[in-house]
């Protein structure tokens, strides 16, 4: 029996390193990303109340802040964590829109977007959000690219996809009864719309959309 018991306490540090390098290094990285991830909202938050008070320009520390932060939640999650990392991805999307990356941030949307689109298991509603999110990118590079000097047919192809994203959230809104999503996306596309008619000069005259 002594032999017994000196044999399990002898045991005992080889299970407490099998485990920190097992599932309790798994812990420790979902902590951490948990710990980023509040940091990211928070800084998110901030950003959208200084935006709404002063400006999206007075916001851009606040969400390059959330930008490092969400960078450093999915650098921790573990990587089975699908869901959640599509999620995170999605948000940071959103803060990239406000720190002049459009170019990439709609590579990645458009990435993340089929990656939903294909997977069954996926959230309806983080699929809508992740379309709609496209659907803006599209719109606001539409906006930069015209502003710039860009042919018509680079600028409408992006403005047309746009277009046909508003279009299917609305009609993916009206199917499940939801009328104030419906309403938003056909707003939208109507905004849509509206941009790819208006002249060069009465853009030049107006400032850039709120992103």
């Amino acid at each position: 029996m002594k032999k017994l018991v000196l044999f399990a306490w002898l045991l005992l540090p080889v299970g407490a390193f099998a485990y920190h390098f097992g599932p309790g290094q798994t812990l420790v990285r979902e902590d951490a990303a948990a710990a980023a991830l509040e940091r990211a909202s928070d800084a998110a938050a901030r950003a959208r109340s200084i935006a709404a008070k002063d400006g999206d320009d007075a916001a851009r520390d606040a969400w390059s802040e959330a930008d490092e932060a969400y960078g450093e939640a999915l650098a921790a999650l573990p990587p089975e964590r699908v869901g959640e990392s599509r999620a995170i991805r999605l948000e940071r999307a959103k803060a990239q829109m406000f720190l002049s990356k459009l170019p990439e941030v709609r590579r990645d949307l458009e990435g993340l977007v089929e990656e939903l689109a294909n997977d069954p298991a996926t959230d309806a509603a983080l699929l809508a959000d992740a379309r709609g999110t496209l659907a803006n990118s599209k719109y606001y590079m539409t906006w930069l690219m015209r502003l710039e000097g860009a042919p018509r047919e680079d600028w409408e192809k992006e403005i047309e996809s746009s277009r046909q994203i508003y279009k299917l959230l609305a009609e993916e809104a009206e199917s499940k009864g939801d009328a104030s999503a419906a309403l938003r996306a056909k707003e939208d596309l109507e905004s849509a719309v509206k941009l790819a008619r208006a002249e060069l000069h009465d853009l030049q005259g107006l400032p850039l959309p709120s992103q």
